[in-house]
């Protein structure tokens, strides 16, 4: 059996052998059997969690690769593989509203959304199911500064117009993304002026970013598969062995 330098692994995925101690003491990756002398003998399996968990911290985040390789140590895969499979359902679906949001953008006479009614003016439950955002997040966003709802002036209760729920759909495809909320005034704000190349401009560069976000979740499956393969996890879930 081969046995891999801790400095061969670092220098393959341009980190330093600290890090690796560090994903181990994390327990994401298996502990490795010791020399005589006390240096670790990392293996193929050992390469291969590495280069998976690099890979897929890119784009899944650390918090879920790492569940996601604890469930590969217990031989977990399909439950690690749907955990993936959500993450990228989510992706596709923060994709759909950043398009919506560019459409409407581009051209403010399209109805919002075709398959559900828009009043001219709605409560913020009516806007919260409406865009599929908590009503504790535009209330949040009302507070920063990103949202001017009207009141009712019988009973103060906020009102939204559909610019508003223009407004909703820029921010929400905004922060999860590349922007932050003190970042997004500006942008929001173009909206309810009727000036909107600026807001456009970020909308596109949000679909560059989900665009870069799928390829590495690719990436990081590609690599989650080939360590299932050195695992012959494949083979345990077929009964193969």
């Amino acid at each position: 059996m081969r046995y891999y330098k801790p400095i061969e692994i670092a220098n393959e995925l341009g980190i330093s052998t600290s890090a690796l101690r560090h994903y181990e003491s994390w327990g994401v990756v298996p502990a490795p059997e010791r020399a005589a002398n006390g240096y670790r003998l990392y293996t193929k399996v050992h390469l291969a969690y590495f280069r998976c968990l690099r890979a897929m911290f890119l784009g899944f985040g650390v918090n879920l690769t790492c569940k996601v390789l604890l469930h590969i140590q217990q031989g977990e895969m399909d439950t690690a593989f749907w955990l993936v499979n959500k993450e990228q359902a989510n992706l596709q679906h923060e994709k759909g509203v950043a398009d919506q949001t560019l459409a409407l953008l581009q051209n403010p006479e399209l109805p919002i959304m075709p398959s559900k009614k828009l009043k001219r003016h709605m409560t913020i439950g009516e806007a919260a199911a409406f865009t599929d955002v908590q009503a504790s997040a535009i209330r949040h966003w009302e507070k920063e500064g990103l949202l001017t709802p009207g009141r009712d002036p019988e009973n103060g209760y906020r009102f939204f117009t559909p610019m508003h729920i223009r407004q909703i759909l820029l921010i929400r495809t905004l922060r999860r993304t590349v922007y932050f909320l003190e970042n997004m005034k500006e942008i929001v704000l173009a909206v309810e002026h009727h000036s909107i190349e600026k807001a456009k401009e970020v909308t596109e560069d949000a679909l560059l970013s989900i665009h870069a976000r799928n390829r590495q979740q690719f990436n990081g499956v590609h690599l989650l598969v080939e360590l299932c393969k050195e695992l012959d996890l494949f083979a345990v879930q077929q009964g193969w062995t």
